[in-house]
């Protein structure tokens, strides 16, 4: 089987790819092979414990014994800052050696929160200190717009997440700067903080899909894999153009395309091990490709059929107050929200196990 680096084979690019989990046998192969980063999620902790039942089971079962009141609520955090903290450890040597610029593992507050912006805040500080090279992700609701500029400003370096259109890009990196200016005009240090501003593609891609369903359009179905590469070029377009100093990721990969189609940006990708692996074993070798625009009769069949693309596409095509609303945006929260409670029920089953299911 072909062994082939994802992105080594691009001589100067400045394209990172970060390891979509915070497994450690995932991330040591990743960082075998190039990769500067992870990222982690409620949907990619619970997999994680479930995956390592034999290794976190007995940790819940210590915790509970040094802490009798504790919930599984809480238990279940402890559990996430523990699995981060194992995980950066493996990035570490990259931290040390890129200034605090990479080599960072990022971690998401609680989905339930996404409404609280103090509460968001509180819960990525906790965060944060679970290791030094932590980052923290916060929603790009119009409540998490409030908690990424206010962490920033805090010291705290910030993944902006759940997001998948330009002007939810735009404005995350808009709270990012004003973070900034804060921290800075009260000499605050920030040459080590390196922001980063999600673009969920796939997921984008999944929702162009679902409203063709559900409204019984009859687009070019190859049009729909495009919608979220699309989103993506045109942020990263604008991004260049106004100097952010948060750099794009693209998330939650579909195809080959959400890879081949973004090399050779300042961007960073980040790819789950499964994907990981196919890519690896393609034997393609990629070229930059961020600069090349998506065909024009491409963009001009999703936005003639899809008016949740044109809104996605246009900077100005959701106002704050409309992001919360954004049909990818509920989709997903609701999505997080309940592998967040999924993990809370597998800390309950080691907390409380269904006696019905014991043999004997």
């Amino acid at each position: 089987m072909i062994d082939c680096p994802l992105l080594r084979t691009v001589d100067g690019s400045p394209t990172d790819y970060w390891n979509d989990s915070c497994a450690v046998d995932e991330l040591v192969y990743a960082v075998e092979r190039g990769a500067t980063g992870a990222t982690s999620n409620p949907a990619i902790v619970v997999e994680v414990f479930r995956r390592e039942q034999a290794d976190w089971a007995p940790r819940v079962r210590a915790l509970m014994a040094a802490h009798p009141t504790a919930g599984e609520a809480e238990l279940a955090w402890v559990i996430v800052e523990e699995m981060a903290a194992r995980g950066a450890a493996v990035l570490a040597p990259i931290f040390e050696r890129e200034h605090g610029r990479k080599g960072r593992l990022s971690v998401q507050t609680n989905p339930a929160l996404y409404r609280d912006p103090d509460a968001m805040v509180a819960h990525g500080i906790r965060l944060a200190a679970a290791a030094p090279n932590i980052q923290v992700k916060f929603p790009v609701t119009s409540a998490g717009l409030v908690a990424i500029e206010e962490a920033t400003a805090r010291g705290v370096t910030i993944t902006a997440t759940v997001s998948f259109t330009v002007a939810q890009a735009i404005a995350a990196a808009e709270a990012v700067e004003r973070g900034l200016r804060r921290r800075e005009a009260a000499g605050g240090d920030t040459s080590t903080m390196a922001p980063v501003v999600v673009l969920m593609i796939g997921r984008l891609d999944d929702w162009m899909k679902a409203i063709v369903e559900r409204d019984r359009l009859a687009p070019d179905p190859g049009a729909l894999d495009w919608a979220g590469i699309a989103v993506f070029k045109r942020s990263y377009e604008l991004f260049r153009e106004r100097g952010y100093r948060s750099r794009l990721l693209a998330a939650a990969y579909r195809h080959r395309l959400h890879w081949t189609e973004l090399v050779g940006g300042d961007v960073i990708l980040t790819i789950p091990h499964a994907w990981q692996l196919r890519f690896n074993a393609s034997g393609l070798e990629p070229r930059p490709r961020i600069d090349v625009p998506v065909e024009s009769a491409i963009v001009a069949e999703l936005c003639g059929h899809l008016a949740d693309f044109r809104r996605a596409y246009e900077p100005d095509g959701l106002t704050v107050d409309e992001f919360d609303g954004y049909g990818a945006t509920v989709r997903t929260m609701r999505s997080f929200i309940a592998a967040y409670h999924e993990l809370t029920g597998a800390i309950r089953d080691v907390m409380l196990p269904n006696p019905e299911l014991r043999a004997g």
